[in-house]
């Protein structure tokens, strides 16, 4: 079977977009993630994001994004930014997109230039049951301590539709990327205080509103970006009193720079790029 895909990336947090408008989500999905995002031995992707009929009438699309290792995610940032830039290309040309979730709600996005969008990304949350984590406590998870990787941390649980650990970290010259990331990432990934995992994001803060991130995600381990791990990382330091609330928030990446906006009333706005890389057919 001859499949065709779109190749995109916010910030180089980079999928394969599949248009499912008309056929719906392809049953061999989850066997398609794993073997089209390895990288060298295929296409090579942080995973699949599938673009299928609106959930409600009033929606443009609705978003599934299947991870690389084959799991389904709950939300990804960066990739509904490129399923927006995609409806625009294709058939939605409106500075003003409405995509449904699986698992994270309504997302409404607006086009703020060429390749650049706007996303609002609902309340975020710091409470334990909605990430979920046990044994921290029921929350504000801000500032509790949880032993990982054979030592203690200073660690802050935030969701946005998905779960995020968020750590300090003291400086920008030794966060940890690479092999250094790989041998702590997955402590914090299956560590038992979040039974369904969690996507963990180190985050040394340059000043009050500039933040440096690297991220491991569940599932797919190092990315280049991660938008709702910068939405994440913003909360925390909001709710830590070190970053304010109504400015942005520059969240620099390996991939590139997201720009966050923590409302008074916990509402959070993410802006950033959206780009396509190339299109191809693959055998599957």
């Amino acid at each position: 079977m001859e499949l065709q895909f779109t190749k995109m990336h916010g910030c180089g947090n980079d999928y394969l977009y599949l248009d499912c408008r008309e056929s719906g989500l392809p049953a061999q999905i989850a066997e398609w993630s794993r073997r089209l995002s390895r990288r060298h031995f295929s296409v090579g992707a942080d995973g699949i994001i599938c673009i299928c009929p609106p959930t409600l009438a009033d929606a443009d699309a609705t978003m599934r994004m299947f991870n690389a290792d084959g799991s389904e995610g709950r939300m990804c940032g960066n990739g509904v930014r490129c399923v927006a830039q995609y409806l625009y290309t294709h058939g939605v040309p409106r500075d003003e997109i409405r995509i449904d979730t699986r698992m994270a709600g309504r997302k409404t996005l607006r086009r703020m230039g060429e390749g650049i969008w706007q996303a609002e990304m609902g309340r975020f949350s710091a409470q334990a049951d909605t990430l979920p984590a046990v044994g921290l406590g029921a929350g504000p998870l801000i500032r509790v301590p949880l032993v990982a990787a054979g030592r203690s941390w200073e660690v802050s649980g935030i969701s946005m539709g998905n779960p995020h650990c968020v750590v300090p970290w003291p400086d920008a010259e030794t966060l940890p990327t690479g092999a250094a990331l790989a041998a702590i990432g997955p402590e914090f990934e299956h560590h038992p205080a979040f039974p369904e995992g969690v996507n963990t994001e180190f985050v040394w803060q340059e000043g009050p509103t500039s933040l440096v991130m690297r991220v491991w995600e569940r599932g797919s381990g190092e990315t280049l970006a991660c938008g709702t791990g910068a939405c994440a990382a913003a909360a925390a330091m909001v709710l830590r009193g070190t970053a304010p609330r109504g400015t942005p928030i520059d969240v620099q990446l390996l991939g590139g720079t997201l720009s966050i906006t923590v409302g008074e009333d916990d509402e959070v706005l993410m802006t950033g790029p959206a780009e396509t890389a190339f299109t191809g057919t693959v055998t599957v």
